[in-house]
């Protein structure tokens, strides 16, 4: 495992060229985000999403996978967003929230049979500057990790995923609250799935 040590304030350019050429190759990174660490890799790559979900023990028929993008007009690429959702996603957006959204037919064969995929834009430089220089989302799923005292460090990550993670992005102390998830599936009638770190007014 690579492991880089930058963090969301000061961006590090030739690490974030040695970042997208993992992801470029098939390889899968931890990188952190405004919630937790997570696990990702080009989700326009079928084999490394394969991986990735052997790592979480995920099956992927069953799972809802969730994406990072740059933007909202990356999103719209990968997902179908109608103007009540845009309104929402344009006012909570980057930040600590997951949107389940109709899924678009540009997801890889993974996807096929979801009728949704999760959308993350992290109020979080790293993941989302990623994003916009693979020009691809990421596929996302928070990292397994008991932290200590709701803290995730980088070091615990580096050793639990040594063997199987190809580069861990080190942008210091995580925390143990996840994303708040929102089914919009029906933007008409939005859905709290999850409550974590954004309080959202539905």
């Amino acid at each position: 495992m690579t492991i880089l040590k930058m963090y969301p304030t000061s961006l590090n350019e030739k690490y974030l060229d040695l970042a997208i050429d993992t992801l470029r190759s098939g390889g899968i990174i931890i990188y952190p985000t405004d919630t937790l660490y997570a696990i990702g890799c080009d989700a326009l790559n079928n084999n490394a999403i394969e991986r990735i979900c052997k790592i979480k023990g995920i099956n992927p028929q069953k799972t809802n996978l969730s994406i990072i993008c740059h933007n909202l007009s990356q999103a719209a690429e990968y997902a179908r967003i109608d103007n009540r959702a845009f309104k929402m996603l344009r006012e909570y957006l980057p930040g600590p929230f997951t949107f389940l959204l109709p899924a678009s037919t540009k997801l890889p064969k993974v996807f096929k049979g979801r009728k949704t995929v999760g959308v993350r834009i992290p109020d979080n430089t790293i993941p989302v500057t990623l994003a916009e220089m693979l020009g691809n989302p990421l596929l996302t799923t928070s990292v397994e990790d008991d932290g200590e005292g709701g803290i995730i460090y980088p070091q615990s990550l580096a050793i639990k995923y040594e063997e199987t993670v190809d580069m861990l992005i080190d942008g210091g102390e995580g925390n143990e609250t996840p994303s708040t998830i929102v089914d919009l599936t029906d933007s008409a009638n939005p859905e709290l799935l999850r409550q974590g770190a954004g309080t959202i007014d539905l």
